[in-house]
């Protein structure tokens, strides 16, 4: 202990030194209070960023591999674009699957013939013949139906009802075998309707109406 004027001084302390691990785990403990952390972004903000970061970082690599850097990656992108939209316009929208089995005239609805025939004449007024042609014949078999030239039979083809229907009118055999063969081609073959088969199953329809059935049961 020195003596300055007269007043004892205490000798100098030594520094303090620390290793550094025991720094680094200082620090770590330190850093790890609450208090330091109240503005972190939360778990979502941070799982965003990271996706951005990806997005942006996709881009980057695409745009350095596209001739033309990044305006060639949005040339092409609107060139995908412009042909999906061709697609669209050219095929449609996807249509959802016909409830009918394979082969059959009638969904699992029962309607009248009259109202498949008011069906055909507003879908020929609209030019969509197909369809027109399919309503059409859908109303001759059920016509038959209801006259009891046909028993009501779920799951019944265009064929076969041509076929059954014969029997009791044999002078419009050829024309039902017809019919049903151009039902079948439209729904299933993928043919498109003409005006001309339209007007066939019309006059094929009218003149079924008007023609007495052959009895082919048994003489009383």
């Amino acid at each position: 202990m020195r003596s300055t004027g007269g007043l004892l001084t205490p000798p100098p302390t030594p520094p303090i030194t620390i290793g550094r691990e025991a720094a680094r785990e200082a620090a770590r403990k330190e850093l790890s209070e609450p208090a330091y952390h109240q503005n972190d972004p939360g778990l979502f903000e941070r799982a965003l960023n990271r996706f951005w970061e990806w997005v942006g970082d996709l881009f980057d690599r695409a745009s350095g591999a596209t001739p033309g850097g990044a305006l060639g990656l949005l040339a092409v992108a609107v060139f995908a674009l412009l042909v999906i939209a061709a697609l669209w316009w050219r095929l449609g929208a996807p249509r959802r699957t016909a409830s009918r089995a394979p082969g059959t005239l009638f969904d699992d609805g029962i309607r009248s013939a009259a109202d498949h025939r008011a069906t055909a004449e507003a879908l020929a007024g609209e030019g969509r013949w197909s369809e027109a042609v399919q309503e059409r014949m859908r109303a001759v078999v059920r016509s038959l139906e209801e006259r009891t030239l046909l028993d009501p039979r779920p799951g019944r083809t265009a064929d076969e009802a041509a076929a059954e229907a014969a029997v009791s009118l044999p002078s419009h055999a050829t024309a039902l075998r017809t019919a049903a063969r151009t039902f079948d081609d439209v729904t299933y073959g993928a043919h498109p309707a003409t005006p001309e088969m339209y007007a066939t199953l019309t006059t094929l329809d009218q003149a079924l109406s008007r023609t007495k059935p052959l009895l082919t049961g048994p003489t009383p």
